[in-house]
């Protein structure tokens, strides 16, 4: 068996290194092989079997047409050719054309610091990541690829393999990915079936995809194109000419399918003005249930539509400002049935799930009428103080619940910030979720703000969700009380890995400015006793880790900025 020992021991011929590509230089045998000029001299064999082969042995898992060669050297030569393949990112063909020629990139090339650093990047992502002090590098990386691009720089050739690998595994490095690519990843993408991701974004508008400019182009993309090219054109179109893109989906609309109908009109979010009503107002009496809901919601959201005054006036015979001895006091009352002009206007009788009817009438209602309506109804109150008021036979929860989903949907600051509440409040009544997307409504140094009141009041335990809305980097405030919120969390006992979540969040979002502020966190203190034995030194390796990768990101960002840094 010593042709399965050989293989065992040269695993480095076979591993895939995403940075190795710019070292190897393929023979005049790879050569033709890739251009297709001649067969390969070894079997096609996918690289699962090569590894099944290596690892079990080609006495046990022969190597297919390896004929009368000796089955260890042409596992070897099997293995070599793959990996060539594997690096240079493309799948070669037997006797067809050679591929067109990659498209220019006129943008700048990186730094050769910044190049680097990319390389190692991707190396580490590939390598799956450490833990310890050290830094995680893979999780860098969506921020490398943010700073990359604002600069305009290019991506290196060598390194669109590995880039295109990273973003097939996730889908959030993709946008970041596909923009730093270019039109050069695009075309390699095109060679290699594991990259068709990046297609279909190009499809959908995304890495600058173009849309044709003339009558012409758009009306035959619009007729013959695939359904992401035609979501990408309507799109586009709504961007630039609304009332242009509401003609072009009234010239098809009858003729599109029901979950075609649905995308496109969701499509008019974009440019959503009063010249859609008219559409829209047909588009009620579609025989789709989910298309007449999604033209309901669009309605409501056009300020002065017809189905927004009729929503405004069921939601003002449910809510109902009380005056009595103690004060103003609001009184809810949910419809008793969902009559045919509420199932016209996109209310379904039929709640989901462990909702009750009316309630769910009810919620509808409030979250399909104009927010200023309440103004009105409450005497001119403001919405903090219409927020104030006492809500009878316990229905405040649902009432400021679906005020909040209104404020959300349309953007409200003063609404989002009234139902938000202080900071310090303990009981809110909402979910995280629901104030996370109120949250997301204010702006960006209100946000943190909050935030910071928020996980100075109560630790960082239940930030998470609110920490993740909030502008990177940090602003000094919210880092500051993060960082002694952590500290505090130390003091009290417990593992680090019980805030894990918001610890990784820190490493990528703190302002590396603060590092500084850690080094003090960084020296183990004297073991305290307790039921946790071994605190000091985890929480000693967290900071460590964190301190050492905001200093990474200081220099990732060096290294971007100034084309002379070294990292």
């Amino acid at each position: 068996m010593h042709h399965d020992r050989r293989v065992q021991e040269e695993p480095e011929l076979t591993r895939h290194d995403p940075t190795a590509a710019a070292t190897t230089v393929p023979g005049p045998a790879d050569r033709d092989v890739l251009s297709g000029t001649c067969p390969p001299a070894v079997p096609d064999t996918a690289w699962e079997d090569l590894v099944s082969a290596a690892l079990l042995g080609t006495e046990r898992r022969p190597i297919p047409a390896a004929g009368d060669r000796d089955p260890a050297a042409a596992l070897l030569d099997a293995a070599a050719v793959r990996t060539l393949e594997r690096r240079a990112g493309l799948l070669p063909a037997v006797a067809r054309p050679l591929p067109s020629p990659a498209p220019a990139d006129p943008r700048d090339p990186l730094p050769p610091a910044a190049r680097h650093r990319l390389a190692t990047l991707l190396a580490d992502r590939a390598a799956g990541g450490r833990r310890g002090t050290a830094p995680v590098l893979a999780e860098l990386l969506p921020q490398w690829l943010t700073a990359a691009n604002r600069h305009g720089y290019r991506a290196p050739d060598d390194l669109l393999p590995g880039l295109l690998d990273a973003a097939r595994a996730r889908s959030d490095l993709r946008d970041g990915v596909l923009t730093f690519a270019g039109p050069r990843g695009r075309w390699l993408a095109g060679l290699n079936p594991d990259w068709k991701f990046a297609l279909r974004a190009a499809a959908t508008g995304a890495a600058g995809a173009a849309v044709p400019s003339d009558p012409a182009g758009v009306h035959r993309l619009w007729e013959e194109g695939l359904f992401a090219e035609r979501t990408a054109l309507l799109t586009a179109l709504r961007q630039r000419d609304p009332a242009g893109g509401l003609d072009l989906l009234r010239s098809s609309w009858p003729a599109e399918r029901a979950e075609d109908r649905l995308m496109f009109l969701d499509a008019l979010r974009t440019g959503l003005g009063p010249a859609d009503e008219a559409f829209l107002e047909e588009v009620l009496g579609d025989r789709s249930r989910n298309v007449r809901t999604l033209a309901s919601e669009l309605l409501a959201l056009l300020p002065g539509s017809a189905l927004s005054e009729r929503m405004a006036r069921r939601a003002a015979a449910c809510v109902v400002p009380q005056r009595t001895p103690g004060g103003v006091v609001v009184v809810v009352e949910a419809p008793h049935e969902c009559d045919a002009g509420m199932q016209r206007d996109g209310i379904t009788v039929r709640p989901p799930s462990g909702r009750g009817e009316r309630s769910w009438w009810l919620s509808r209602l409030l979250e399909s009428a104009p927010l200023g309506l309440w103004g009105e109804r409450f005497g001119g109150l403001t919405p903090e103080e219409i927020v104030a008021l006492p809500v009878a036979d316990g229905r405040q929860e649902e009432l400021h619940a679906a005020w909040g989903r209104a404020a959300v949907a349309r953007g409200d600051v003063d609404w989002s910030r009234a139902l938000l509440g202080s900071p310090l409040a303990a009981d809110a009544g909402a979910t995280a979720g629901e104030r996370t997307a109120m949250l997301a409504v204010l702006p960006a140094d209100e946000r943190a703000e909050w935030v910071a009141g928020h996980v100075s009041a109560y630790g960082p335990g239940d930030a998470f969700q609110f920490l993740g809305a909030c502008a990177v980097p940090w602003s000094e405030p919210l880092g500051r009380a993060v960082v002694d919120a952590l500290d505090i969390a130390r003091d009290a006992g417990g593992y680090p890995w019980s805030l894990s979540g918001v610890m990784g969040l820190a490493e990528r979002c703190l302002d590396p400015e603060l590092s500084g502020r850690l080094e003090a966190l960084t020296v183990a203190a004297e073991e305290p006793a307790g039921p946790a034995p071994g605190t000091e030194g985890y929480w000693s390796e967290a900071f460590q880790r964190l301190a050492g990768t905001l200093r990474l990101r200081a220099a990732l960002h060096r290294e971007l900025d100034d084309p002379g840094a070294e990292g």
